[in-house]
Order: C-alpha cells, then structure tokens, then sequence
C-alpha cells in the first residue's frame, strides 16, 4: 500500500520537477530580453508588478473564500440546523438541500 503511494509521489514530483524546468527556461528568457530591452532598472520594475500581482491574485482569493463562508457556508448550517430541530430529518441530510438553496439564492441575486 505505502510503496504505491510512494511510487505515485515520485511520479507526482517529477511531474512538478518538469514543469518547474519548463517554466524556469521560460522565466530566464523573460528575464534576458527585460534585461537587454530594459536594464536593470526594467528588471526591477518586472519584479515588483509580478509580486504586486501575486499578493493581488492572492489577496482576491482569499477575500473569496472569506465570502463563501459567510454568504454560503454559515447560511446553510444554521438553516440545517434550524431545520433539524424543526423537521424529523437529520441535520446531515438536510445541510446538502440548505446549501444548495443557499448557492441558488446567491447566484440568482448576484
């Protein structure tokens, strides 16, 4: 059982380690042509936009799933669970029917 995950994991990173090699030739082209149209200065400038747009892209993804569970998440439990107390279905069985009542409402609002 261990050595098939092992073997998997290995697969899984050599993977990654080609891919890492793909975008590393990618990422030295980029940095070669910036430094030869642009200078240092230019470098510098790229580096500072692509790191302003990670945290960017990081921050927006995070406010999203911020969102999710206060628009989405907590609405269904405390109707799953208002609707355990109210009606002779579990809590469980009901948590899927209130969070995809809560999607719908969402997306017919949004």
């Amino acid at each position: 059982m261990l050595d098939g995950i092992s073997s998997q994991l290995a697969g899984l990173w050599d993977k990654v380690a080609r891919a890492i090699e793909e975008h590393a030739g990618f990422l030295q082209t980029a940095r070669d042509f910036i430094l030869e149209h642009f200078g240092s200065a230019g470098l510098v400038a790229a580096c500072v936009v692509a790191v302003t747009l990670f945290f960017l892209v990081l921050w927006q993804l995070t406010k999203l799933s911020f969102a999710t569970v206060k628009y989405l998440i907590l609405p269904a439990v405390i109707l799953a669970g208002a609707g355990s107390l109210l009606l002779p279905y579990s809590f469980f069985n009901l948590l899927p029917i209130t969070i995809t009542a809560c999607s719908l409402l969402l997306l017919f609002m949004a």
